[in-house]
């Protein structure tokens, strides 16, 4: 070989070496950040992934479940309370509808024509009415209302008369009802159901005497 060719050869090979280590740190680098936008791309996803599959999805157990995201805290500070009515409208929603309304005003007539002491009120808190040391027991019925409730001249609950209109026993309905009429047998205060388009106003004007005029049933003594 002749002496240039070696001379040339001694100085290309570095370079050479020079460029090629200049190629695979570029390649290990371009590596290194595909991998690190893959993890984030899949980070940034896994959740979405999580809520969109399915029961039966082939990928189900791979990622947890998000946690249910709560409700936000219903505020109780008065001037948050304000500011949040003061930016809303409100309208007027009628207390009982047309045939609630019809039994309301038949049953008050009668109420008054066997004892004017009493009284007829309509959609009644039970929560108002009745007492429980026991505050589970209390929640369950706190929140829960009756139709048309009958007090005497003191102002005591005596019977609730609950309006069933045809589409009343549906879903939920029939347990509810049960919670209430136990509730309201332990307090001593009676429960008779007014059927739509089958009680009679005879037979309501009947129930009202019995319930009006004859013994009134014992009243719980009210608990703290």
């Amino acid at each position: 070989m002749p002496p240039y060719f070696s001379e040339q050869a001694q100085q290309i090979i570095p370079l050479f070496g020079i460029l090629l280590a200049g190629v695979l740190a570029g390649m290990a680098l371009e590596r290194l950040l595909s991998r690190r936008r893959r993890q984030a791309w899949r980070e940034r996803n896994r959740l979405r992934w999580a809520r969109e599959r399915n029961e039966g999805d082939i990928l189900s157990g791979l990622w947890a479940a998000p946690k249910p995201v709560s409700a936000p805290p219903k505020p109780t500070d008065p001037a948050d309370q304000l500011r949040i009515v003061m930016g809303a409208n409100f309208t007027i929603q009628p207390l009982l509808n047309t045939s609630e309304v019809r039994v309301f005003k038949e049953l008050d007539r009668m109420v008054i024509d066997c004892n004017p002491g009493w009284q007829v009120m309509a959609q009644v808190s039970l929560g108002e009415i009745l007492r429980c040391a026991n505050a589970d027991a209390y929640s369950c019925i706190n929140s829960k209302r009756v139709d048309l409730l009958l007090v005497d001249e003191n102002c005591l609950p005596r019977h609730v008369l609950e309006y069933q209109g045809h589409a009343h026993h549906q879903g939920t309905a029939a347990a509810r009802d049960a919670v209430k009429k136990e509730a309201l047998r332990r307090a001593g205060i009676s429960y008779h159901e007014i059927v739509g388009g089958h009680t009679t106003p005879s037979e309501l004007r009947r129930l009202v005497e019995k319930l009006v005029r004859g013994p009134l049933p014992p009243a719980s003594a009210p608990t703290a």
